[in-house]
């Protein structure tokens, strides 16, 4: 019987650049095939919208606001109501304070906790039309809404504020940092150390002092949500200070919740790609407005009530007692 000579080394790998080639053709005659089809052009993606109604895309309203921001003035109204989501009792009985909570992320998940039970305390910065707004919604829900304004930086004005909200909603189970300043800059050499105090005062400081103040009347089952970002995440170019912060506060929520996890107070983070809110017509220029959120995967940006159930999720003891320490990404992209 003959005897076959096995292939050689090299004959093995040059069927495997056979194969692979055979395999690069097959495409390429696709893709020719295609492009022929279309004229040559490329297919355009759509904005993908997944949930139960349309959300707008761009290009959006090219509009900038005089800081910080009202929701009022904002040509296109950021969509916070939620009508979609039903309450089910989830948050029943507990006291919640929101920062930032007068427009908004912070206006939608204010919204959201009165939905499912509970009373509000909300501080915010100047914008009252806005908060008083945010407080009307609450109380539609049958709920109590506590308005308080001043400055996230002050210490002594935090503590005041969370007594506040004690002594009027009777105890606090739920705090939202959500306050923030954002200001774009192209080089890191046009960032004043004035501005970059007033990023790290207003979005660390203000976290930590409001945690510091909270914490002597939260107890087991009380929790911490903080709003992160997706720049604390990935970077941004244009923010770097902004970004900074964002990252300090994805650490920050990591060591709390390490550092009350044996006190039953869970500490949690929300990371938000863009979102359609005052924040960011406050910073870019109209143009950029327009385009806000067309990078992402989804190719347009969130709207405030996409974000709130996260938040609803987080602060429920019957559907994440078992989550702390975690930063929870809501991008509209994959793999952030």
């Amino acid at each position: 019987m003959a005897q076959t000579t096995p292939p050689s080394p090299e004959q093995d790998t040059q069927a495997v650049v056979d194969k692979q080639r055979s395999i690069q053709q097959q495409q390429d005659s696709k893709d020719a095939a295609k492009s022929e089809k279309s004229g040559g052009a490329e297919s355009s993606e759509q904005p993908v919208q997944a949930g139960l109604n349309e959300q707008p895309v761009p290009p959006l309203p090219a509009q900038h606001l005089e800081k910080p921001g009202l929701e009022a003035d904002m040509q296109l109204q950021p969509r916070f109501m939620a009508e979609g989501y039903k309450g089910s009792g989830k948050l029943e009985g507990l006291s919640a304070l929101v920062t930032g909570g007068d427009s908004g992320i912070g206006r939608a998940v204010a919204v959201l906790f009165a939905r499912e039970g509970a009373d509000v305390a909300i501080f915010y910065l100047n914008e009252h039309e806005d908060a008083e707004e945010t407080k009307r919604c609450i109380e539609a829900e049958g709920r109590r809404c506590v308005l308080m304004a001043g400055d996230v930086k002050d210490a002594a004005y935090c503590r005041e504020v969370v007594e506040k909200t004690v002594s009027e909603l009777g105890k606090l189970d739920i705090l939202v940092n959500n306050a923030a300043f954002q200001e774009h800059a192209d080089s890191l050499e046009d960032i004043t150390e004035e501005r970059f105090d007033e990023t790290l005062r207003t979005n660390i400081y203000g976290y930590f002092h409001m945690a510091k103040a909270a914490l002597p009347h939260l107890k087991q089952g009380s929790c911490i949500i903080n709003t992160g970002s997706v720049t604390g995440l990935e970077g941004s170019s244009k923010l770097l200070d902004y970004s900074a912060t964002k990252g300090a506060i994805h650490a920050f929520t990591k060591s709390l919740a390490s550092n009350l996890i044996s006190k039953g107070i869970r500490v949690n983070a929300v990371a938000p790609g863009p979102v359609w809110t005052p924040l960011n017509p406050s910073d870019k220029d109209p143009e950029s407005v327009r385009n806000f959120g067309a990078d992402t995967d989804m190719k347009r940006p969130a709207q405030p009530e996409e974000l709130s159930p996260a938040y609803v999720f987080l602060a429920s003891p019957v559907c994440a007692s078992y989550i702390t320490g975690i930063v929870l990404p809501v991008t509209g992209s994959v793999g952030a």
